[in-house]
């Protein structure tokens, strides 16, 4: 090759150099910062499932679920190749739980640690995917600008079903008569039309309302009495459960109050639309029909602790289920 040749030849390559060079280097740059970004969602991916382990085991702990425990400790042990086996075992366990029997404080918590997981393996696999996207360019495989990294792979588990609680405060006044019978209404969750039960009056604390405030405003509103604060004693009993309604889940707070009156009549016309579509009937019961009945009746010691609440109130509250 002449000395001209071989001068254009090194003009075309110092000029593919100019061009390429800054892409090459642009490009290793930006797969750098991926690999990066896929490291620190991995590690929040894996402190997310770390503290869904340790909620369980304080769920396994208080449900005495010695299984549940064990799958909390054999996915928080799993090497890389078989945490998404571990981990998926745990989520279905923790779907089979019953929730109704968790404090909802705790309920709350594993819900809040399950989306964590969903959060946390969404973000880490987005960052896998923009990942691999670059590392497959040609361009990028022949200049092996990827380096020594690994290859990032993707984490697939279950996402839960379970939502997380609404937070729900409650006032609750158990209404009796001059008979000593107490007024219940009987509905049904619109999810659930078939599975009826029993509830005493009362509903949900509105913002900057009182709890004592709340009690009389909903026995006003769902049985036409005009109750002073005096006729409330209480209250006399808090209620924490967690439940779903109408598609929803919620963490409850409910506080009872007790209320005479001497009035038979009930007034439900101002039901509002919800309680009109979801509420059948109401009816008196008394100490003995309670503890008779096969219904299902909230709080489910009603039978058992009205006769004391009857009696006179305390000053003592205490936990009902």
């Amino acid at each position: 090759m002449t000395s001209s040749g071989m001068a254009s030849a090194f003009l075309v390559l110092l000029g593919l150099l100019v061009l390429v060079g800054p892409w090459v280097l642009g490009t290793a740059n930006r797969l750098d910062r991926l690999h990066v970004r896929t490291d620190a969602a991995w590690a929040a991916l894996d402190a997310a499932l770390a503290r869904r382990a340790v909620v369980t085991r304080a769920v396994a702990a208080v449900c005495d679920q010695a299984g549940l425990r064990a799958a909390a400790d054999r996915a928080e042990r799993a090497a890389r190749p078989d945490r998404e086996a571990a981990e998926n075992e745990l989520s279905g366990l923790l779907a089979d739980l019953d929730r109704s029997a968790l404090a909802p404080a705790l309920a709350a918590e594993l819900s809040d640690a399950e989306q964590r997981v969903v959060l946390a393996r969404r973000v880490h696999n987005d960052a896998v995917r923009d990942t691999l996207a670059l590392r497959r360019w040609r361009l990028v495989r022949w200049l092996r600008l990827a380096g020594t990294a690994p290859t990032p792979a993707y984490f697939e588990i279950a996402e839960p079903a379970a939502d997380v609680p609404t937070q729900r405060v409650s006032a609750r006044v158990v209404l009796v008569d001059g008979d000593d019978r107490v007024l219940l209404f009987e509905g049904f969750d619109p999810a659930r039309p078939d599975e009826l039960f029993w509830f005493t009056v009362g509903g949900g604390v509105e913002p900057a309302e009182d709890l004592r405030a709340a009690a009389l405003r909903e026995a006003h509103e769902e049985t036409g009495l005009r109750l002073v604060p005096d006729d409330l004693a209480g209250p006399v009993w808090k209620r924490q459960a967690v439940f779903r309604f109408d598609g929803l889940s919620y963490a409850a707070e409910e506080w009872f109050f007790v209320a005479r009156t001497t009035a038979a009549e009930v007034d439900t016309s101002r039901f509002n639309d919800l309680e009109r579509r979801t509420i059948l009937r109401h009816r008196w019961w008394s100490v003995a029909e309670l503890r008779a009945t096969d219904a299902t009746v909230y709080p489910v010691q009603l039978a058992e602790l009205l006769p004391d609440a009857l009696a006179g109130w305390d000053g003592t509250t205490r936990p009902v289920r």
